[in-house]
């Protein structure tokens, strides 16, 4: 059940242990934050490793205060670090005010900090203060992330998706989504496709706790009763790592794979990669040159210079299609290659017509 603060005259001062019995519990938080601003009140460092990706971050303890907070905390105790903390925030109470005031816009917030304890409770009662109706989260930002990484080990109908590089995997995947079926576009959550060039164009990645909220937000609505297509990833997708329950999850799904001729395939990731800059496209070959072989390094970054990336891109095809087909090899031997589906590169429509019709087999 959720317990509010309505009608609570909050400047009397209603006592911490009062306001922790009025938490949210998580269930109801999820529905509710749609509808409610969620107020993190964790310090800027925190917000900025991982966050409800709602939320909006109002910090009662900056970084430098939370550091102080902590260390009377050790050395002179509970008591002591509490009056610490009064003391830093008394100066910034009425900018905290104002901006949750603007954030809440007349409606009521819900709150966290990290384990729901002392920082959403103070927080709530400076708010209160001000007619600001608001709710902590019990458990907070912990009780989030343990159900996060509990949702992982829920088991999927995953289809996976293979193909050598440049067979249209992602195009393909963002089709069938678009056709209804149910996706998870990890290259798409991590800011990154995955190779050693997937870096090039594309946003900073997140952190892995920010690629695990994102995760999590992009399964719990998903039905899980029915089929979920992914793409076939490593566990890293640049410099993060999938959940390992998810990854063990997709270790043993079944493959369908795309087969597209090979100048095909160099034409779609010339297209693909050809405006990056030149000098950064150079810097992740030299990234590959004990697996690409130093002479074939040679003669890619030479054609690059040129501006004959089609000559680059098929020298760097030589290697990605030797791994892929190794790769290949021990996934058949464990039975996971189901279908081959054959495509132009080109007309994407029929290609997803017969992919959606296999996955009634699965």
């Amino acid at each position: 059940m959720w317990h509010t603060a309505h009608g609570l005259s909050f400047a009397k001062g209603p006592s911490i242990t009062d306001l922790y019995t009025m938490s949210i519990r998580l269930a109801d938080f999820l529905l509710l934050r749609h509808e409610l601003p969620v107020i993190d009140v964790r310090s800027e460092g925190e917000f900025l490793q991982g966050r409800i990706p709602q939320a909006i971050n109002i910090p009662i303890l900056n970084n430098e205060e939370r550091v102080r907070v902590g260390t009377d905390y050790k050395k002179k105790g509970q008591a002591v670090a509490i009056q610490t903390g009064l003391d830093l925030v008394g100066p910034r109470l009425p900018e905290i005010i104002r901006s949750t005031h603007r954030e809440a816009a007349g409606r009521e917030v819900l709150v966290h900090c990290w384990r729901g304890g002392l920082r959403s409770a103070y927080f709530c009662q400076f708010v209160g203060a001000a007619q600001i109706r608001a709710t902590p989260l019990e458990g907070g930002y912990k009780a989030y992330r343990q159900f996060v990484m509990e949702m992982f080990e829920r088991p999927l109908r995953l289809i996976t998706i293979g193909g050598c590089t440049g067979s249209g995997k992602t195009e393909l995947l963002r089709n069938l989504s678009d056709a209804g079926e149910q996706v998870l576009d990890l290259e798409a959550l991590a800011h990154h496709k995955g190779s050693v060039f997937g870096g090039l164009l594309q946003q900073p990645q997140p952190t892995t706790e920010q690629f695990q909220n994102n995760l999590f937000e992009a399964l719990y609505v998903l039905d899980l009763s029915r089929p979920v297509w992914v793409e076939d990833e490593s566990i890293a997708i640049g410099r993060i790592f999938l959940p390992d329950a998810l990854w063990q999850q997709m270790s043993s799904s079944p493959i369908v794979e795309l087969v597209l001729e090979k100048q095909q395939r160099i034409s779609r990731l010339v297209a693909e990669y050809g405006p990056a800059n030149r000098d950064e496209f150079i810097g992740a070959i030299q990234k590959i040159t004990k697996r690409l072989g130093g002479l074939a390094q040679q003669q890619a970054i030479e054609q690059v210079r040129a501006g004959n990336m089609d000559a680059a891109i098929e020298i760097l095809l030589s290697y990605y299609d030797r791994a892929y087909e190794f790769g290949l090899e021990k996934k058949m031997a464990a039975g996971r290659l189901r279908h081959q589906i054959t495509w132009d590169g080109e007309h994407a429509a029929s290609a997803v017509a017969e992919l959606r019709n296999l996955s009634a087999q699965f």
